[in-house]
Order: C-alpha cells, then sequence, then structure tokens
C-alpha cells in the first residue's frame, strides 16, 4: 500500500510534471533520465513508477499539457481582437512563435512526438484508447467559427485546422531554409507569410 496521502501523491505528481518538462526542454526526451527527474523532486527511482509506468508515460503527460496552455495562449490571444481577420493573425502568430520558442511544443507539433510516443507504446499496458481520445481533445472552435463565415474561402473546419498545421510545419520544419539569417530577418518573413496566408483567407466583400 502506497504511504503517499492523496494530497501527497497530487503533489508529487505535479512536480514530476514539472520537473519532466524543464528537463525535456533543456536535454530533450532521450537525454533525460528518469533518474534525474527523481532527483529534482527529490524521490527515489523506484517511487516514480507509482506514478508513472515509463518516461514515455511522463512525456505524454508534458506534451498534453504543454499543448493545452498553447491552447489557452492562443485563445487569449484571438479574444483580444476585434475581427476575424485579427483573429487568424493572432492564432498563427501565437502558434508560431511558441514554435519557434518552445522546444517542447515544436516537438509536439512539428515533430509529431505525441503520436510517435502513441505508436511505441500501443504493446504496452497503458490505456491506449484514453491517451488516443486525449491527444485529439481541442478546445480551440475558431475553424467551426470562420467556416461559416461568407467571407472565409474555406467552409470545411477540418481543411482549415489541416491548413494552419501545415502551414507550422512548413515554417518551421527542422533546417527548412527560410531566408532569413537572424531573429530579425526571420520574423520580418513570418509575418510576410502570415499576411499573405490572412489575405488567401479572405475574399472580397
Amino acid at each position: 500500500m502506497s504511504r503517499f496521502t492523496e494530497q501527497d501523491r497530487e503533489r508529487i505528481r505535479a512536480q514530476l510534471i514539472s520537473a519532466g518538462s524543464d528537463l525535456f526542454t533543456r536535454h530533450g526526451f532521450d537525454r533525460t533520465r528518469v533518474s534525474d527527474i527523481t532527483e529534482a523532486v527529490g524521490i527515489g527511482t523506484s517511487t516514480f513508477y507509482q506514478f508513472f509506468d515509463s518516461k514515455d508515460d511522463l512525456y505524454v503527460e508534458v506534451l498534453l499539457e504543454q499543448r493545452n496552455a498553447l491552447e489557452e495562449e492562443i485563445a487569449s490571444a484571438v479574444n483580444a481582437v476585434e475581427t476575424p481577420r485579427e483573429e487568424v493573425q493572432a492564432l498563427l502568430k501565437t502558434t508560431l512563435r511558441e514554435v519557434r520558442e518552445n522546444p517542447l511544443i515544436s516537438a509536439l507539433i512539428v515533430d509529431g512526438e505525441l503520436r510517435a510516443l502513441q505508436d511505441r507504446m500501443a504493446d504496452a499496458e497503458t490505456d491506449e484508447e484514453t491517451i488516443e481520445s486525449r491527444a485529439h481533445e481541442s478546445n480551440l472552435p475558431f475553424a467551426e467559427r470562420w467556416a461559416e463565415l461568407d467571407a472565409f474561402r474555406y467552409d470545411d473546419p477540418e481543411l482549415i485546422d489541416h491548413l494552419f498545421m501545415s502551414l507550422v510545419f512548413t515554417a518551421r520544419a527542422r533546417n527548412a531554409p527560410i531566408g532569413a539569417n537572424s531573429d530579425a530577418a526571420y520574423e520580418q518573413v513570418e509575418n510576410a507569410i502570415i499576411e499573405t496566408v490572412v489575405d488567401g483567407l479572405f475574399v472580397d466583400e
């Protein structure tokens, strides 16, 4: 029987996710050991497995938490502007900035690591159906709303979502030439990409 109270378990689980997020960001998944994470939290390595079945399992939780935080940031940015054109600009700018600055968001979106983890865990005892469901949950209904606008070029929300994802992947794919040799120059290129895409998504009224 676990010696931890329910409150202790919630606290330690949250600490493991936080420490994992920090270490995965700084060192990457492969170079981070379970012992590194437990040392940061101050528990024994064997105790880790009372909370997560594996390092993969923890990484899934970290990536899902990062995705939820990104969605909250996008929602805040979109809700702070007034017109649909500004909303699309806010979504793209926020997403591209986070992919550029946050290694875990880049791993999640560009490298598709959440999907790769699901594939690796398919034969494990983890509740894959639950993970699959959580991986596809989304709190961003913007595509559905934009698809209903007469001024928006496309009326298929799924197509709109895939378009945005393809844009992020194309703009930030690892080692892709971007025509810019500094952060300032890249930001100018990125802004031009966003402006061009937004102009193409809205028809003249």
